[in-house]
């Protein structure tokens, strides 16, 4: 149904925000009636990943948003709504995001947790002092300079919802997290002109194959079987052939002669 990307500096507060949105669609979920709707959270931790190590260097930091990509991939789906709670601080990995989401043909929306660096860093420090999940420093600075602001004038980031953790108080993140539930959960028709689901081209669609090409393609495939086993015999001279390779990277197929007495 949706795929929420969340976005932001390191420890500005994204994993509190997807949490207070996924409770809170959870609970319009509960007094609409929509009970079939799916809310889960996509992050580093649910598969098993440390942030430093998958921020250790280039090659990591690829691997981690290659995993994220194809688990968001395999969860999209009509009647679940996704969200993200990791970085997703290059503006080019929000556009493949955004493209999973256009090929799935479902909504799509960036939440912005926009906090100053510096407090951020605070935030960062005071966890490391009482033992909870921090980033190396070296990691922090890399990751603090390479971020990409989202924009709403692109594609991609759009619709933005903007939160500020370290200056709003609850009231206001309540109101821009309702903002966002509304626009994830509306009802749309022909005339919903203020929420976008995004329809899927035909180079993002993937191929159905029909009965009849099913079945086309079985008996070919069938067929190229039976004339490899019938060259490898008559290559055999007359000789037993036990096993006979049908192509590269396929397994051989092997021979077993069965004896059968009658009584």
């Amino acid at each position: 149904m949706a795929l929420v990307v969340m976005c932001g500096q390191p420890c500005s507060g994204k994993s509190t925000a997807a949490i207070r949105l996924s409770e809170a669609l959870q609970s319009a979920c509960a007094t609409g009636g929509d009970q079939r709707l799916a809310i889960r959270i996509i992050d580093e931790s649910s598969l098993h990943l440390g942030r430093n190590q998958s921020y250790a260097d280039m090659a990591a930091e690829k691997n981690l948003r290659g995993v994220l990509r194809s688990q968001v991939d395999r969860s999209l789906s009509k009647d679940s709504i996704v969200i993200v709670d990791s970085l997703n601080n290059i503006k080019g990995y929000r556009y493949e995001l955004w493209c999973l989401a256009r090929a799935s043909g479902i909504r799509y929306c960036v939440v912005f947790c926009d906090t100053e660096v510096d407090q951020c860093r605070e935030w960062n420090d005071k966890r490391r002092e009482i033992g909870q999940l921090a980033y190396d420093t070296n990691i922090f600075e890399d990751l603090a300079r390479r971020f990409e602001r989202p924009d709403s004038r692109n594609r991609w980031d759009s619709p933005l919802f903007e939160l500020f953790p370290s200056r709003d108080d609850s009231e206001r993140t309540s109101t821009v997290i309702e903002e966002a539930v509304s626009y994830l959960t509306k009802k749309v028709d022909s005339k919903t002109r203020d929420v976008k689901v995004l329809q899927p081209t035909i180079a993002t669609q993937t191929a159905v194959k029909t009965e009849a090409n099913t079945l086309y393609e079985m008996d070919k495939a069938t067929q190229e079987v039976i004339n490899a086993i019938v060259e490898a015999q008559s290559s055999g001279f007359g000789a037993t052939v036990d096993k006979v390779t049908i192509g590269p990277d396929l397994p051989s197929i092997s021979f077993f002669l069965l004896i059968f007495s009658t009584f």
